[in-house]
């Protein structure tokens, strides 16, 4: 199983938004953007709220990936 990072700060950041508007925009509970935000590497994340945020930032969810380890 590979490692994740989500790319939710420096794409919040292009838009000038805090994490919590980032939350209240996608409709996720804003500790999980914030856990999610945090986090250097992630081994499991809800597909769900991958979506969500691609879609609140518009950007493909290859965009709001970065693949740490394979």
């Amino acid at each position: 199983m590979g490692l994740v990072r989500l790319r939710i700060r420096e794409l919040a950041d292009e838009k000038g938004w805090t994490l919590k508007e980032v939350a209240d925009r996608s409709g996720i509970v804003y500790s999980t953007v914030r856990s999610y935000a945090r986090r250097s590497a992630i081994a499991t994340v809800d597909f769900t709220a991958l979506h969500k945020l691609a879609r609140t930032f518009d950007v493909l969810i290859e965009d709001l990936v970065e693949i740490i380890e394979e």
